[in-house]
């Protein structure tokens, strides 16, 4: 797929049309565009997607391709979304994304991370929740690839299949929680040439008991931060020692003790204190201690980034939607929506949603149509 275009409905044109050729009206690159584009601008479903098409002038429909006296209805909408392949959809949006934003990243290696989200929203009286596991660009706020998982616990047999759709892995560094803890995992990253920051665990007991009894009260602090805000405090401390030997786990060369200390806003005299064990198959002089709190950091952001995101502003745990794939590819659009935004400077997506749906042909702006 190509990572730059210019604009969303050339990339999307690379993906297949579910549907059968008899009787297409409207190409499947110009709904999924507009979909996007509804998302910008804060709808969430595919009644209110459908409501925005019908709604927005002329000039704005005739712009994403449609003519203005036959525009989709919510059935087409619907049966096209919900036939959709979700992990393909977010690769190709993903690259489009990433493309654009590539310029707007600092320097150095890329993050990303890795991290699950149940779609509570799809759970039925006879079905579980559908859970989906997505791999982030830290930097950006962009979800890159995404792949659907029958439960919890089979995260970690697609840990390698979610990364596969993503080529470009070589000197990146993958984060990910302590359930991707595992010798397999490293292997596969050893073999993509990327680098890996692991969260520890009881699920790997003999390794966590190793990493707590490593001599941390004679290491000085690597890093040091103190947050001020909304009445709360964080102070959020670095350790870093060299286990070149010792530790019982394939390429590891650095183990990281990471401790967090809040002050509880009910109570400005009382701290709570959280201890985490990291390791890493990055060496001293691959990354400085500042960089590994940046990316240790970013992993556990993702959740307000984008988690929060879906389940606050987008009400995505109360979405109605369980027919198909259309849970996912809602879900991947939401991602789109944020990805797209996030590189625009946007830091409150409530606020720029209602900024979107005041003029029809900002979404169109931002995604490179017009």
């Amino acid at each position: 797929m190509p990572e730059t275009a210019a604009g969303l409905p050339a990339v999307l044109a690379a993906m297949r049309d579910p549907r059968a050729r008899r009787g297409i009206r409207h190409q499947h690159s110009v709904v999924v565009t507009t979909a996007v584009c509804a998302v910008v601008a804060g709808y969430r479903s595919y009644t209110a997607i459908a409501e925005w098409v019908a709604d927005v002038p002329d000039a704005t429909v005739q712009a994403l391709g449609i003519a203005a006296d036959r525009r989709p209805s919510e059935a087409m909408i619907r049966r096209l979304l919900q036939a959709l392949d979700p992990d393909l959809l977010t690769m190709v949006i993903g690259a489009w994304l990433a493309g654009q934003t590539r310029a707007d990243i600092p320097a150095g290696r890329r993050a990303i991370a890795v991290d699950g989200k149940a779609l509570r929203g799809s759970r039925t009286a006879d079905t579980a929740a559908d859970h989906v596991m997505a791999a982030c660009d830290q930097a950006a706020g962009v979800v890159l690839a995404s792949t659907d998982v029958d439960g919890k616990t089979n995260e970690i047999t697609r840990f390698a299949p979610l990364l596969d759709q993503i080529s470009d892995l070589p000197d990146t560094v993958i984060t990910a929680d302590a359930m991707h803890c595992q010798r397999e995992h490293v292997t596969y990253l050893a073999e993509r040439g990327a680098h890996w920051i692991l969260t520890v665990k009881g699920n790997q007991p003999h390794l966590h008991r190793q990493l707590t009894r490593l001599p941390w009260k004679t290491v000085p602090d690597a890093t040091r931060d103190d947050d001020r805000g909304h009445g709360r405090r964080e102070i959020r401390t670095l350790m870093i020692l060299t286990v070149s030997t010792g530790i019982d786990f394939p390429h590891a060369a650095q183990a990281l003790q990471i401790r967090r200390r809040r002050r509880r806003p009910d109570e400005p005299k009382r701290f709570t204190t959280e201890t985490v064990y990291a390791i890493t198959d990055l060496h001293v002089h691959q990354a400085k201690p500042a960089q590994l709190a940046a990316w240790i950091r970013g992993h556990w952001s993702i959740e307000n980034k984008i988690h929060w995101v879906r389940d606050v502003t987008y009400d995505e745990d109360r979405s109605q939607i369980r027919t198909g794939t259309g849970q996912q590819v809602m879900a991947a659009l939401r991602n789109a929506a944020i990805g797209a935004l996030r590189p625009a400077g946007v830091t409150n997506i409530a606020v720029a949603n209602r900024h979107h749906a005041r003029d029809s042909t900002r979404p169109l702006a931002l995604l490179g149509i017009t």
